[in-house]
């Protein structure tokens, strides 16, 4: 396998199709499984109806992006469970893509980009929430590539490295419009940034002066920091305001231009009220022990008892936890920069839920933090093996693997013995 890596190496783009072509044949097989509406598409999708039909607002809580794309397919294949997660599906193939594609920028090794690709696929979240018509896999898609965007801005000419900027802009905006989660993404970006900037400035000992201007710089070159700064802010918000048009067309309440902005203190109104304790809740720091999984689906359908748990794969959720631990320890000896930036990845992701003002949380919260994870796992052995090609990931990526395929039939909707089966899979008693 190692020389077929190396025979690959030049060939990422070819990688990459093989890859897509997997991702998306393991999302879609059996997509219509279960054939009924599961846990928040009850919201989803009649919110996708509405605006397909431009009825009216429904589900205002979150902006119109997500909603859209499920509409999109809706449109595509008619009002039936393939037709509700047909792009959520492709949202989940856009992220393995996205997955190998930041690792290749990142390392420009094709051992870790694969690796951390296959991880991807195999966490099992994305798994769920690729197929099932829901939010989060379209944030995921949309924040993975705008940071692909930005890293791949970091090389080229002038008017490369402007385009890719402002790519990666509008796919913040496109994710602040399918969930507020994505904003404090859009401030990273930008603190990402300047600190950058500030890092190389010291390095090449130059005033803070030069870090601000846009010539002679090794990352960005061409790019001014404070115009980056304000290209980012302002081409996402811009987006992000765009994605509302279909409101100004409904055919009950529309939404005027001139309560845009308004509208959008009642959104955070309705995200930040008290909701009722629901049986499904967990906290923030429970996420990465998998203490609360999430029942999808769980009872009769098709002739047979089927379940779908939004569960992460154990190898890589608790054995990620150590390569976030390993990407610190590697910056500590060595100030290796490329684990440090995975590991903060991670830890940012899961900060933002310990500050947001939301009354309550729940595991699937944890699906960007659970793709970082991955990258985190390829960083830390493509460190530490040090180009000494001894397989270890493979290994790894072998026992996620093998846990993938024993969790399957309670991800996958697969018909199960009787109703009492699921016991087979509930390693602690939260998870039943």
């Amino acid at each position: 396998m190692l020389a077929r890596l190396k025979a690959l190496h030049d060939r990422p783009y070819l990688v990459a199709l093989l890859l897509g072509l997997a991702a998306q044949l393991l999302f879609t097989i059996h997509l219509d499984q279960p054939s009924r509406i599961m846990f928040d598409e009850v919201h989803y999708v009649p919110a996708a109806n509405a605006l397909l039909g431009l009825e009216g607002p429904r589900n205002i809580e979150h902006p119109l992006v997500g909603k859209a794309l499920i509409g999109a397919g809706i449109l595509l294949f008619g009002d039936n469970p393939f037709g509700w997660r047909a792009f959520t599906t492709v949202a989940g193939t856009a992220t393995v893509l996205g997955a190998f594609a930041f690792l290749w920028l990142l390392l420009g090794a094709m051992r870790p980009a694969l690796i951390g690709a296959i991880l991807v696929a195999l966490n099992q979240t994305l798994y769920v929430q690729a197929r099932t018509a829901m939010l989060d896999v379209f944030l995921g898609a949309f924040l993975l590539w705008a940071l692909v965007l930005m890293l791949w801005a970091m090389r080229g000419t002038r008017p490369q490295v402007l385009r890719r900027w402002i790519g990666g802009s509008v796919l913040l905006g496109l994710a602040v419009g399918t969930k507020w989660a994505a904003i404090p993404y859009v401030a990273l970006a930008g603190l990402a940034f300047l600190v950058i900037r500030l890092r190389d400035a010291r390095i090449a000992r130059r005033p803070i002066a030069w870090a601000l201007a846009g010539r002679d710089q090794p990352h960005w070159p061409g790019l001014a920091t404070i115009p980056g700064l304000l290209l980012l802010g302002i081409v996402s918000i811009l987006v992000y305001f765009a994605t509302f048009a279909p409101a100004f067309f409904y055919a009950s309440d529309p939404l005027p231009l001139a309560r845009l902005i308004p509208f959008q203190a009642q959104m955070y109104a309705l995200q930040t009220q008290i909701l009722p304790a629901h049986n499904y809740q967990s906290d923030w720091w429970s996420w990465p022990l998998m203490l609360r999984p999430i029942w999808y689906f769980y009872e009769p359908d098709l002739g047979a008892q089927r379940g779908v748990l939004l569960i992460g794969n154990p190898v890589i959720m608790w054995g990620g936890l150590l390569a976030v631990l390993a990407c610190y320890w590697a910056w500590f000896r060595t100030r290796a920069a490329r684990p440090l930036a995975v590991a903060l990845l991670w830890t940012a992701s899961l900060a933002i839920y310990a500050v947001i003002p939301k009354s309550l949380g729940f595991y699937y919260y944890y699906h960007l933090s659970g793709i970082f994870l991955c990258l985190a796992v390829a960083v830390a052995f493509h460190h530490f093996d040090a180009g000494k090609a001894r397989g270890r990931e493979e290994w790894f990526a072998f026992a996620a693997l093998i846990a993938f395929v024993y969790f399957f039939p309670i991800l996958s909707a697969a018909p199960l013995a009787d109703p009492q089966d699921f016991n087979h899979w509930m390693w602690l008693d939260s998870w039943r």
